[in-house]
């Protein structure tokens, strides 16, 4: 062994003890005659100390050509430390060391090994191994693996079976832009790498296994964003003779536990909201529930008095912010330009100050009464000391816009506290979606989701107005998860690929294996799948799921620390029967 102790574990317990350690340096000071160096590991510092009386005069003069990142080996004793530091696990000794082996001299890196680092992003990406290295990212990805371990002992002991599916499988329609894989000894055919493990665990329902999970990399070719890779992990879950409430209630045990186990946080209750509610109440399917602006329509109140900007549009939409009449006219019209904005594209903004006088201020007082201003706030829950923000417009867009200035309004007044976590379960979401491009229906989850029972009788009549049997978990306005109790009986499912503009012909061709699988007794099964690089980061009280993966894609989806992707071979596409040159 080229160490006896990591660098984090000795302390004045150790003292006189003669010990071995190996590491990088971290830092170096020369007062010329002594030299303190700190050596780090994954599991600490420990600082050094070569002294010209005490250290051999060999050693002493090799200490003088370290340099950062250098990776050593030494012997020495331990002794007291003269300046203790109490920030340090090991700052109540120091080694006197009398043996140095330089196990691997280092080029000066390209930005400091340190939490507040002068590399940029793009910087810290190329040379990510570097970036390993320093508490932040590492601490990290030490705290993911015990995430995922808590995950796997839970789901273990609840019964579940960790059962591996495929990477290399068949291209499906329907979804995001399935990653290719041309195959080489069935020329001119393609795998496709999974967009995730669905057909195969229901497959695994048929077969009996009753309980499965998997924490499964999943793929799909789509536009990147801060919370999106081309590559990611999920939580894949699946049960069987289950209903929609007994999976709410297993995942709601996952939830749970891991926030206490993992954060020391008790969460008491799980709300459920409808889709309907959840754009209604907060202009999003996955709404931040840790601080109030809940939405009020005030259409029915605000039309027909003059004011053309409402009297034209579909719906007239707010919500109060609590002791915002305080804000000065100036930040208003910071906010006003705020929802102007390219990325947010409304056209305006209403404004109504509910002094402390109990009197009333807007910036339509000249179309509207105190009488009315009043009904707007009982609607919007204002009182006084409160500021109503009001936007108008078509229904869908203003609820969007509306919400995304809520969500900022929030992140602004600091309501938005990662410490706090808010769980919701958001159910009966849409069947299918209308695709006006492509005219046709699209499954909003998957095609594989069931209809709820009560709505089965619209199908064929109004489609648009069936229900999934579909729910998402939502952790502090993130999506954490989704799942719905699936179609488990063949002929519903050849007619929600009817549906969704599949034929039969179509139908058997992709999923043919599917559906003659469910005529051999298909449990009723459904389940549900995380979204692990959301939830780690979520747990970890950050936003971006890059610093929670150890090697990341950039925004372009890029590699840039082995340049991937990347051009191939002429011969390799040759021998997979391709020819980038032909049209």
């Amino acid at each position: 062994m080229l160490r006896s102790h990591n660098c984090g574990e000795l302390k004045s317990t150790d003292i006189n003890t003669t010990v071995a350690l190996s590491g990088w340096v971290q830092k170096i000071r020369d007062k010329g005659f002594i030299i303190w160096v700190d050596i780090r590991d994954r599991y600490g510092i420990t600082q050094l100390v070569f002294d010209e009386a005490r250290t051999p005069k060999k050693v002493f003069d090799s200490a003088r050509n370290l340099s950062r990142e250098f990776v050593i080996q030494i012997k020495g004793q331990v002794i007291e430390r003269e300046s203790k530091n109490n920030e340090l696990l090991t700052g109540a000794i120091e080694i006197l060391v009398n043996e140095l082996n330089i196990l691997n001299p280092s080029e000066i890196p390209p930005f400091t090994i340190e939490d507040k680092t002068d590399g940029g992003e793009e910087l810290r990406m190329k040379y990510r191994y570097l970036d390993i290295r320093r508490n932040t990212i590492r601490d990290n990805l030490i705290f993911r693996h015990k995430v995922t371990m808590e995950v796997r002992n839970y789901l273990n002991n609840q019964g579940f079976i960790d059962i591996e599916t495929p990477y290399l499988i068949k291209s499906t329609p329907e979804g995001a832009r399935d990653f290719i894989v041309p195959s080489r000894m069935n020329s001119g055919q393609f795998y496709a790498l999974p967009q995730s493990p669905q057909t195969f665990k229901q497959l695994l329902m048929v077969g009996g296994m009753d309980r499965y999970f998997q924490i499964v990399k999943c793929f799909r070719d789509e536009d990147l964003r801060a919370d999106r890779q081309p590559e990611f992990t999920q939580i894949d879950c699946e049960m069987s003779f289950v209903n929609q409430e007994d999976v709410l209630t297993q995942f709601e045990g996952l939830i749970s536990h891991l926030i206490l186990k993992i954060k020391n946080y008790k969460i008491d209750k799980f709300p459920k909201m409808t889709y309907d509610e959840a754009i209604k109440n907060y202009g999003s399917d996955k709404p931040d529930i840790r601080f109030g602006m809940k939405f009020g329509n005030i259409t029915d109140k605000a039309k027909g008095k003059g004011f053309n900007v409402f009297d034209s549009e579909e719906i007239i939409v707010g919500f109060s912010i609590k002791k915002g009449a305080s804000i000065s006219r100036k930040e208003i019209d910071k906010w006003v330009d705020w929802i102007k904005k390219p990325q947010i594209g409304a056209k305006g903004l209403v404004w109504v100050k509910y002094n402390e006088d109990h009197t009333l201020k807007s910036s339509v007082d000249k179309f509207y009464t105190e009488n009315d201003l009043i009904e707007w706030a009982k609607i919007t829950k204002a009182d006084s000391g409160d500021l109503i923000f009001i936007l108008s417009g078509e229904t869908k867009k203003t609820l969007k816009q509306l919400g995304e200035l809520r969500l900022a309004i929030a992140e602004k007044n600091n309501l938005r506290n990662p410490d706090i976590f808010a769980p919701l379960w958001v159910t009966d979401f849409p069947l299918l979606e209308w695709n006006e491009e492509a005219k046709r229906y699209h499954a909003m989850h998957h095609p594989f989701t069931s209809p709820k029972k009560e709505d089965l009788g619209l199908l064929k009549s109004f489609p648009e107005k069936v229900r999934a049997n579909a729910y998402d978990l939502v952790i502090n306005g993130n999506e954490i998860g989704g799942g719905s109790i699936r179609i488990h009986d063949s002929k519903l499912q050849k007619e929600m690929f009817n549906l969704i503009g599949l034929s039969n012909k179509e139908a058997q061709e992709q999923f043919g294996f599917l559906l003659g699988a469910f005529k051999f007794g298909a449990p009723p099964h459904g389940g549900i799948a995380f979204g692990l690089d959301r939830l780690v980061t979520i747990l970890g009280g950050e936003e971006t799921i890059r610093d929670f993966i150890a090697f990341p894609k950039n925004n372009s989806g890029r590699d840039i620390m082995i340049d991937s992707p990347s051009m191939i071979e002429k011969s390799q596409l040759n021998e997979l029967g391709l020819d980038l040159n032909k049209s």
